[in-house]
């Protein structure tokens, strides 16, 4: 049977709360007070997030070891060069230390080239369009235009659900205890579900979803549905539902 409005903002009441952010990269996002850090921070641990999340944290630590109190100057601040020896040494799974490297160069020439992430992804969002979908795929290509970091913003051609991008642009947009909501050009109402295995796996359970890929097709279906409950802001209970199953096992 599908989740009522009442189940659901009943759950978020209970679940959507700071004590319960442990262990989720996001926490490394609330460490910085200025939106600039925390944009920056955020797309690193949101790109971050596959695999254990034990490892995604210890990862996540490691990049911004050497950035100081402010990542976002110094990204800016830093030569290539040296941004590309202080991440040798660096391994996540499947992301090496140069593709890090690449990453933090494409977050570089970003504040560069746009003053910062949310300029660059307003650039290509369209307010009139259903949902931040064609404006996500707009930013990785723009962001990807001089070289690519695939394990970490893969091709959008590809047709994933781009949950990570997605899980870092509710962190950005939404505003409440949990999500830090730092940009003020994008409406809550565009988002879309940030669809990990966990969100699968409920909204399978709870009947809101008979599909069993994590596409982005999938990803539109289950948001469709929590826009019947909460229209202006469809990817609320996204924390509060799969707490469980983050806090117990891998992401």
């Amino acid at each position: 049977m599908r989740p009522t409005k009442a189940f659901l903002e009943k759950t978020y009441k209970e679940m959507n709360r700071p004590e319960f952010i442990h262990p989720d990269p996001l926490e490394f996002v609330w460490r910085y007070k200025s939106a600039a850090d925390r944009e920056v921070v955020g797309l690193i641990a949101a790109c971050l997030a596959y695999g254990n999340v034990n490892q995604i944290l210890k990862s996540v630590e490691k990049v911004l070891a050497p950035m100081g109190k402010s990542p976002a100057a110094w990204i800016r601040n830093t030569p290539p060069a040296e941004i590309k020896k202080a991440l040798l040494r660096f391994k996540h799974r499947f992301t090496t230390g140069a593709e890090m490297a690449v990453f933090l160069l494409n977050i570089k020439r970003a504040l560069e080239g746009h003053g910062s992430l949310e300029k660059l992804f307003l650039a290509g969002y369209d307010k009139t369009e259903p949902t931040v979908e064609e404006a996500l795929y707009r930013f990785i290509n723009a962001f990807n235009s001089q070289a690519c970091a695939p394990t970490l913003t893969p091709c959008p051609a590809h047709k994933s659900s781009f949950k990570r991008i997605n899980l870092f642009l509710r962190w950005m947009v939404r505003k409440d205890a949990v999500d830090p909501g730092v940009w003020t050009g994008v409406s809550p109402a565009k988002l879309l579900i940030p669809l990990d295995t966990h969100m699968r796996q409920v909204s399978m359970n709870m009947g809101i979803t008979k599909r069993k890929d994590t596409s982005m097709k999938t990803a539109v279906e289950i948001t469709a549905f929590f826009s019947g409950a909460a229209p202006q802001d469809p990817v609320k209970y996204d924390f509060a539902l799969t707490r469980a199953g983050i806090r117990g096992n891998n992401t």
